[in-house]
């Protein structure tokens, strides 16, 4: 179908239709929004955000009428030509060359515009996609200007604007962000999707590219709005492809229950583990892409060293940043502050660039360290020596241009692991990161400094010395996994040789005459028992020995026994070898019940000795058995050579106590993804843990060999010990939830690519 006759005013109707749809879903978004703050207010919180999110709610039934009032001329401007070309608001605008202090509150805005602009095109980037071009394509033009009115980033910018002249506070917005987020994203959706099923009834572009409709199959969920549902169940309900006239995606807001059985229902087969493999290869790709897009020769140029030029620049900028936090001391950074420095110091290296590549490198990895910056999660002791890690990866990044394609360059995993370490010690625990973090992150970054030609060999040095230092970091520095980590390698060590045990005792009685129920005792009793007495007196130990003695009295005893004197024997043995038995398994950790039981099915083969109906065991083989059971620690393999099977070890409750708790339930047979996940995750991660009736952050703070064990501990000391199959079964579950679906790095990614493509001349300026 040719596109209409008159293309221009085509646009100019579908700008139109766009604010008509804005406009008349605006009163049920603002009662939304109400209808959020007032569920939120009734979720269980500490006293101070319950305080701050009543507050909110408060605010918002004051100035209602305010914001939704001032909202809608706010939007209606944009119907002359020029609001549509240029609706940037003037607090975003700076003049070239006029550099000056920004203020907290500028910076604050701008921080929360992004955000909530993010929150848009996560939700809205298809069908704001197909809108750009369609319009683009009626208006003759390559793109939308970068001020455009229907861009994300400006009505965001509108929506923030318009809540502050209504007489709402900043900290009222960020006590209702998730629900903003959530509804005025929401918002976003339907005018842009209503938007494009009208141009596509005009025939305009009815299929871009012939691309299919690609949705999101998890959307991230707030406390309290409801989730757009998944498109696989919109499409079954007939919805058709993107830029058809189907009805919008359907929405939930139901009770509370039915929230949670969707929940759980998608915790049964979860298409990939959350943040396991995919977002950032995504993301690194989309934005190789988009600057192939503008400038070809990015990728595919053999990169050359760093212009003179540059260098000079690059030194008095890292001189100029060391000196100024000599002065001002980590704690006086803000990220404020740290931002102006930002943007002072980018426009001074493009000054200086000789290239249009060092030009583009330049403002990419500004952006980067611009979204990594604001992180509120970064603690403010360690932000200072993350911004003095600009220059070394601008260094990095000039020369090696795999730096942006790849997520595994050793440049980003630094940032990433130093991030995902330090990110959980949120304002409730900052106390709980300790000096000795802080400095370690100090010490890698004036390595990285002080190696500035070394390219990525210097980031992939201290990035195993890193990997190091948080092992040792848990086992013996920090207090709250100091005692659990002991506890774990003791856990891991005793279960270690209880199978080594077991293995070599099948070995040593395969041709050796041994009633069966004495068998089953020693494999799955005694082999535990001489396990825990190596673990606690050594291999060699008094105990350990007492243990095999004990062992040896045992075999014999319930041979065949055919003769008077043989009989006496036993029953001399007998008191002796019973008490020897019931030490050996209290010390194993067996209840007296169990002991007891164990005790009586010992008596029964015992009886069957005396009547004979056992095989006799030759003097010649009883010396030999004692020989091997004195060496037997020689024959045991090395700790790495084992395997620990879980159909051999699935009970680890004799470990429990008060300083460790041992996870025995929870979740359902795990899928190969979730097993692969489990044993990918890294020392330091933070998590969000639901077990026993307690939902807290959680570090992993130690794996064992082959990474079968791992264990977690809380900033209150709580330590949670896993095997490896029960952790993956916790993941899927949802009991067990990483802090973040992705690395530092992949999020700046996704902001500077935002960014980028909101204004993609910026690359190039």
């Amino acid at each position: 179908m040719q596109p209409p006759a008159d293309p221009k005013a085509i646009a100019s109707q579908a700008r139109a239709h766009f604010l008509q749809v804005l406009l008349g879903e605006l009163p049920a978004a603002v009662q939304a929004v109400d209808d959020g703050l007032r569920l939120l207010t009734e979720q269980n919180a500490s006293p101070e955000l319950a305080i701050r999110r009543r507050d909110s709610w408060l605010d918002l039934r004051r100035q209602r009428g305010d914001w939704e009032r001032g909202l809608s001329k706010a939007l209606e401007r944009l119907r002359s030509d020029r609001g549509w070309a240029d609706s940037i608001p003037s607090g975003f605008s700076r003049k070239v060359g006029d550099f000056s202090l920004v203020d907290d509150d500028t910076i604050d805005c701008e921080i929360l515009a992004s955000r909530l602009a993010l929150a848009i095109v996560d939700r809205a980037s298809f069908e704001f996609t197909d809108l750009r071009s369609r319009l683009s394509h009626l208006e003759r033009r390559e793109e939308l200007s970068g001020g455009d009115g229907l861009r994300p980033h400006v009505l965001a910018r509108v929506l923030l604007d318009s809540w502050r002249e209504a007489g709402l506070t900043l900290d009222s917005w960020r006590a209702a962000q998730g629900v903003l987020h959530t509804e005025l994203a929401h918002l976003l959706v339907r005018a842009y999707h209503d938007t494009n099923r009208w141009l596509v009834e005009q025939g305009v572009m009815p299929e871009i590219d012939l691309r299919p409709m690609i949705r999101r199959a998890h959307d991230s969920v707030s406390a309290v709005a409801q989730p757009t549902l998944p498109a696989a169940l919109a499409g079954a309900a007939g919805g058709g492809p993107q830029g058809s006239s189907g009805d919008e995606p359907a929405r939930w807001r139901g009770p509370a229950a039915a929230y949670e059985e969707t929940r759980l229902m998608s915790r049964l087969a979860p298409s990939r583990p959350p943040g396991a493999g995919g977002g950032a290869p995504t993301a690194c790709g989309q934005l190789e892409r988009l600057i192939a897009a503008r400038l070809p020769t990015f990728a595919a140029q053999p990169r050359q060293p760093v212009s003179e030029a540059l260098q000079t620049a690059m030194a008095d900028v890292e001189q100029r940043l060391a000196q100024q936090l000599r002065e001002l001391g980590p704690a006086a950074a803000t990220a404020p502050l740290l931002l102006d420095g930002l943007q002072s110091s980018r426009q001074l290296l493009k000054s200086a660039a000789e290239s249009p590549i060092e030009r583009a490198t330049i403002e990419i990895v500004a952006l980067l360290f611009q979204s990594i910056l604001t992180e509120d999660r970064l603690p403010a002791s360690v932000r200072v020596w993350f911004a003095r890690l600009q220059m070394p990866v601008l260094r990095v990044a000039i020369t090696e241009p795999d730096f942006f394609a790849s997520p595994d360059h050793p440049a980003r995993k630094l940032i990433d692991r130093m991030g995902a370490c330090v990110m959980g010690f949120d304002a409730a625990t900052s106390g709980a990161m300790g000096p000795s973090i802080e400095a370690e992150i100090k010490r890698i970054v004036q390595v990285v400094e002080a190696y500035p030609d070394t390219g990525r060999q210097v980031f992939q040095t201290v990035l195993g010395e890193f990997e190091k230092f948080l092992e040792d970091y848990f086992r013996h520095e920090n207090e709250g996994s100091r005692v659990g980590v002991s506890l774990a390698q003791q856990v891991e060590q005793r279960e270690t040789l209880s199978i080594q045990y077991m293995i070599e005792l099948r070995k040593m009685l395969d041709q050796v005459p041994v009633q069966a129920g004495v068998r089953e005792f020693l494999f799955q009793v005694w082999a535990d028992v001489l396990a825990m007495a190596a673990v606690k007196s050594g291999r060699q130990g008094e105990q350990t020995r007492q243990m095999k003695r004990a062992a040896a009295d045992l075999i014999w005893s319930a041979s065949a026994k055919v003769t008077r004197e043989e009989r006496g024997e036993v029953i001399r043995r007998l008191p002796p070898l019973l008490r020897s038995l019931r030490e050996g398994m209290t010390l194993a950790g067996l209840p007296a019940e169990r002991q007891d039981l164990q005790i009586q099915r010992l008596n029964n083969s015992l009886a069957a000795a005396f009547t004979a109906k056992t095989g006799a065991l030759a003097s010649e083989q009883f010396e030999e058995l004692m020989l091997r059971l004195e060496a037997l620690e020689e024959l045991l393999p090395g700790g790495d050579d084992v395997e620990i099977d879980e159909a051999l070890v699935l009970d680890l409750s004799g470990h429990q106590s008060a300083e460790l708790e041992v996870v025995g339930e929870g979740g359902s047979m795990p899928s190969a993804d979730m097993v692969a996940w489990a044993r990918g995750i890294q020392v330091g991660q933070w998590f969000k843990l639901d077990y026993r009736g307690r939902n807290e952050p959680v570090q992993l703070a130690w794996q064992g060999m082959r990474k079968h064990l791992s264990l977690f501990s809380s900033p209150g000391g709580r330590c949670v010990l896993f095997q490896q199959h029960r952790l993956a079964s916790f993941l899927q579950a949802g009991l067990l939830v990483p802090a973040d679906d992705e690395a530092l790095t992949v999020r700046a990614t996704r902001v500077a690519l935002a960014k980028l493509d909101a204004d993609p001349s910026r690359l190039l300026d």
